[in-house]
């Protein structure tokens, strides 16, 4: 694939990874991701933002040599994370006027992370600006999106915001721009839920810090760009800022059927109050989808027999899940089945403290449910339903 033209003298020369299936070994991409990298030509200084995965960094060099680019003044480190920085010592190699402009805090970051010598650092504040000739950089620090270096690079004249991995989405396409706004408003959210979430009160301070600035397209570091920039801050703004929506959550995982049953009795009689039920069994869930969920949901209920006497532990691995993405969920409750006893609820109950919930009366039973467990049952699914009245 060739250079992408933005506009005259502003080129998309990233990487599409169509293959990668797994981010930091943890987070799962179903739609590949990108590594977007951007050329910007002044008419005194081309400064190139951010680089990528070092396992393409052939992509982002043939790129640049289809251009005829001879000189980068500048390479733009918004985020020292691999993923962006990793060909940046390729880059500093065949440039070596070039400066890297960052955050102090990216500086040590890169100076670890990648081994670039401390003399090519150019750091900025927050608010400075540089000049290519007839364009002009401004940088706003946006720590804690999602690491504490990063920052955020904006075009004054194109009024173009360079949005690093704030805003993006891991989706490999052919597309430069967001086209298929359904398509890409999911895979924003995916990665909204699994990367932003946990920082969604720093998110609030820099989506309001970037509303400050006039913007006409967001090109963030991951996923396609934004020719309609009030679709992904609209979105952003509901994640963020909206109150948690009438949804259950409900992870589980039954050994010997017996939380099963309790589990499907639980999701018809939230059904009949009203309530919508996102069910996950743990044994074959997308840990994404089980992210995505958490954003708007007002309750989680986790259902879980007991090992050892305590919690499945696929069952602890999401509990750990949801208290790290710290979602805006109100209320927590649990539902399982023992056979001879154990701790579950403390130990469940205790997973989770990053979470400001109220915790409803869990139902946890001896064996299989009997008529007055289907009654607990039918009580928890009513409470719920009453507390999220009280949202609305």
């Amino acid at each position: 694939m060739k250079p992408r033209k933005i506009k005259d003298g502003i080129y998309w020369v990233g990487a599409v990874d169509w293959d990668r299936r797994l981010f930091d070994d943890l987070i799962p991409l179903p739609d590949g991701t990108s590594y977007n990298a951007y050329l910007i030509q002044g008419s005194d200084k081309t400064a190139l933002i951010d680089t990528v995965e070092p396992e393409m960094s052939d992509i982002l060099l043939n790129r640049l040599k289809q251009l005829d680019v001879e000189r980068i003044d500048y390479v733009i480190a918004n985020h020292a994370e691999q993923d962006h920085s990793g060909t940046l010592p390729q880059i500093l190699a065949q440039h070596p006027q070039a400066q890297v402009v960052c955050t102090p805090k990216c500086k040590n970051m890169l100076v670890d992370l990648e081994l670039v010598p401390e003399d090519r650092f150019l750091t900025v504040d927050d608010g400075e600006t540089l000049s290519l000739g007839d364009r002009t950089l401004e940088f706003i620090h946006a720590p804690w999106v999602h690491w504490p270096e990063t920052m955020l690079t904006y075009l004054q004249e194109d009024k173009i915001l360079f949005s690093c991995d704030f805003l993006g989405s891991h989706l490999a396409s052919t597309e430069l721009y967001a086209k298929d706004e359904g398509l890409v408003y999911e895979a924003a959210k995916r990665y909204y839920a699994e990367i932003m979430m946990p920082f969604s009160k720093m998110i609030k301070k820099n989506l309001e810090k970037v509303q400050e600035h006039e913007i006409t397209l967001i090109a963030p570091s991951h996923g396609p760009i934004y020719d309609r920039p009030e679709f992904i801050m609209e979105a952003y703004h509901d994640w963020v800022f909206s109150e948690p929506k009438n949804i259950v959550v409900l992870p589980y995982i039954s050994m010997h059927g017996s939380t099963r049953v309790m589990v499907e009795h639980l999701v018809d009689a939230l059904i009949e109050n009203g309530v919508t039920v996102k069910l996950f069994n743990l044994s074959v869930t997308d840990i994404g989808e089980l992210a995505i969920s958490l954003v708007d949901a007002a309750t989680i209920v986790i259902g879980s027999p007991t090992v050892l006497g305590g919690a499945h532990p696929k069952v602890v691995y999401a509990a750990y899940l949801a208290n790290a993405l710290r979602p805006k969920t109100k209320f927590v409750s649990i539902v399982g089945s023992y056979g001879w006893g154990g701790i579950m609820v403390k130990q469940l109950a205790g997973m989770i403290p990053n979470l400001d919930v109220e915790i409803l009366d869990p139902v946890v039973i001896k064996g299989h449910p009997k008529a007055e467990d289907f009654k607990a049952l039918d009580k928890l699914a009513a409470a719920i339903a009453e507390k999220h009245k009280n949202l609305e």
